[in-house]
């Protein structure tokens, strides 16, 4: 009796249509209950598991298509070229200049992240600090935790002014004028100046401020990343070209 043999090419040609799948959608593929079979035929390709939903999902480097942080998504599973929730963490809050606080890697990854973050500490390949009256979670080196430290702190004394009171505190004066202001800046300079008073509130502040100022959450929590990565483009404030035309002088005859 002949050893069935398969494929992985059918494993290969599944992922690129589909970009991701379970695995008991490629034990279908294959024609195999045996998950050691797919992972044996997996192995020959450059396989990634999501680090969302559990690790449910699988995909092919010639697919993923990762970002600068080197995270990419499909249907809101995500997958990192670090791998697992616990390595991709671990990674960001190392390379981090801040460090980071939980919501803010929240927002990053698109995933709680305050286990995971728990967990590192426990096992000493994070470390963790009081921060504004919060965990900041840096480095476990400890001259690297020092400066992220330090950085968050002269961050925060940076940060003109205090936090806005609650909305329902907030006096109709200046509730309209804080409006009123937002709305002659344009789509960037509302997300920075929303991410900016969000850092101040420090936890929940991205809702706060999303339910004062009508804007999605999200461009709220990347006004706030751009502002602690200093991920922001200087832009002309009128583009070449704009303004009035040259007056040329006209020679006398």
């Amino acid at each position: 009796m002949k050893t069935p043999r398969f494929s992985v090419e059918v494993l290969a040609n599944l992922l690129r249509k589909q970009k991701i799948a379970t695995l008991g959608e490629l034990a279908a593929a294959l024609g195999t209950a045996a998950e050691r079979t797919v992972f044996r035929k997996l192995g020959e390709l450059a396989y990634r598991t999501s680090y969302s939903h559990r690790g449910r999902y699988y995909t092919i480097e010639k697919v993923a298509v990762f970002d600068e942080v080197g995270l990419w998504s499909h249907e809101s599973v995500w997958f990192s070229v670090h791998g697992t929730l616990l390595a991709t963490a671990k990674v960001l809050v190392d390379e981090g200049e801040f460090g980071h606080f939980v919501d803010e890697l929240d927002n990053v990854l698109h995933v709680g992240t305050k286990d995971a973050l728990r967990k590192l500490v426990e096992d000493g390949r994070l470390g963790r600090e009081r921060v504004e009256g919060r965990y900041l979670y840096c480095s476990a080196e400890l001259v690297k935790r020092r400066q992220q430290v330090l950085a968050r702190r002269a961050l925060a004394d940076r940060t003109m002014g205090g936090p806005l009171p609650e909305p329902e505190r907030m006096h109709d004066e200046l509730k309209a004028a804080i409006i009123l202001f937002f709305s002659l800046l344009d789509e960037k300079q509302r997300r920075l100046y929303a991410g900016l008073e969000s850092l101040k509130l420090g936890h929940g502040g991205d809702r706060r401020m999303a339910d004062l100022l009508g804007l999605g959450v999200g461009a709220v929590a990347r006004g706030r990343r751009d502002l602690l990565e200093r991920d922001v483009e200087i832009d002309r404030v009128r583009k070449a070209g704009a303004g009035r035309k040259r007056v040329e002088k006209k020679l006398q005859k």
